[in-house]
């Protein structure tokens, strides 16, 4: 696939990463849907693919990105806890495409540079920063690309000013 064929919301990941000096590899790949679908992407790419659900409380006036393990369960409950933000639920796909310029199916932390307006906090599973890099779309889900850990929490989420919560989730 041709540069000229890429969505802008791709080729605006690459341009920002690029401005920022972040190494990536990327894989090009058909259309991954569901996490099922990122287990073969994750091991051509090296790096796990995370799992990556944007949350809102009931209000929905406070929305969070989750990043999690690809393979664990995501218990609501468990979270909620965390953060002080009982009755969580999935947040809309208007709410996706208006606040981080992603479709259902692409959601990923590179959407973070789309949120100049600050309305999404970052959350994510302590077990990810364990990890030397992790894998994540590029704000398409015909692509993935693989980043390290360290980059993503000091060089890229300085850049979109997105302080991230760290919280602990079991799966159980």
């Amino acid at each position: 696939m041709g540069d000229h064929e890429r969505e802008s919301r791709e080729l605006r990941v690459y341009t920002y990463l690029d401005y920022y000096h972040i190494d990536y590899k990327r894989i090009d790949h058909p259309r991954a849907n569901t996490m099922e679908d990122c287990v073969a992407i994750s091991e051509a790419l090296g790096a796990p693919i995370c799992k990556n659900l944007l949350l809102c409380n009931r209000q929905q006036t406070l929305f969070y990105l989750l990043m999690m393990p690809g393979d664990k369960p995501f218990k609501t409950k468990e979270l909620s806890k965390q953060i002080n933000s009982a009755r969580l639920s999935f947040a809309s796909a208007e709410r996706m495409l208006e606040f981080l310029d992603i479709e259902p199916g692409s959601l990923s932390v590179m959407g973070l540079i789309n949120d100049i307006n600050h309305r999404v906090q970052l959350l994510i599973d302590e077990d990810l920063l364990k990890l030397e890099e992790i894998g994540c779309h590029p704000c398409v889900n015909t692509s993935s690309i693989k980043i390290k850990t360290s980059d993503l929490l000091n060089v890229f989420l300085p850049s979109v000013e997105h302080e991230p919560i760290t919280v602990v989730l079991k799966g159980y």
